[in-house]
């Protein structure tokens, strides 16, 4: 087993992938109400553009900050180097290319759930004069498969990589963190138990005191 198997927030975000039918099932559904006010291929457009295009950004240019848990998020500054290492991880032309490759995926998802969307029709939870208020749930569901697809995704990959690979990568600048990284919540100095060993935390700055 790699040793950075045992970083618990990897763990925790690749178990968000079980929320992913759940909203892909709300989108289905949001899409089920009523008739089409506006051209097929433009609410199409506009559902997939609201969830697709926000997440796809944060994942190309400032990838989701994984040392979080939802509200909270610990401060870059506590970040031990093998968490810093594994940070970096997360800006690589891998994982770009896959958040370019899940956002088609889930954008062919979301034609197939508007073609059977009728099917869901007896169980839409508006009636059908509040087509609107279905296209909005279903935006909002969409935008949630994405998140729920793209993070566990871009951690899967980092899970993959090998330990050499791991241990030969330049650790991610703290000072860049908030910067180079989407960082949701309030920052705290720890959510999770340390599991690291006191030799893994970050080293003090040159003139900083003892």
């Amino acid at each position: 087993m790699r040793s950075f198997w045992s970083e618990p927030f990897l763990w925790i975000h690749l178990a968000g992938l079980a929320a992913l039918p759940i909203f892909l099932g709300l989108c289905w559904l949001g899409l089920a109400v009523g008739s089409p006010l506006l051209p097929v291929w433009l609410e199409v457009f506009l559902v997939g553009a609201a969830g697709i295009v926000p997440v796809l950004w944060m994942q190309w240019f400032r990838p989701f900050y994984i040392f979080s848990i939802l509200v909270v998020a610990v401060k870059p500054q506590n970040l031990t180097n093998a968490q810093q290492r594994i940070l970096a991880g997360f800006k690589s032309r891998l994982n770009q290319g896959l958040a370019l490759f899940l956002a088609i995926l889930l954008a062919v998802i979301l034609w197939q759930l508007y073609r059977f969307s009728p099917l869901a029709a007896s169980v839409a939870p508006f009636p059908p004069q509040w087509r609107l208020a279905g296209l909005l749930l279903a935006a909002g569901a969409f935008l949630a498969s994405n998140l729920f697809l793209q993070v566990p995704a871009s951690v899967l990959a980092v899970l993959l990589t090998p330990e050499s690979e791991l241990a030969a990568r330049q650790p991610h600048v703290l000072d860049k963190v908030g910067f180079d990284f989407t960082i949701a919540g309030w920052q705290v100095d720890r959510i999770l138990p340390a599991f690291a060993e006191a030799g893994d935390k970050p080293k003090p700055e040159e003139g900083d005191g003892i």
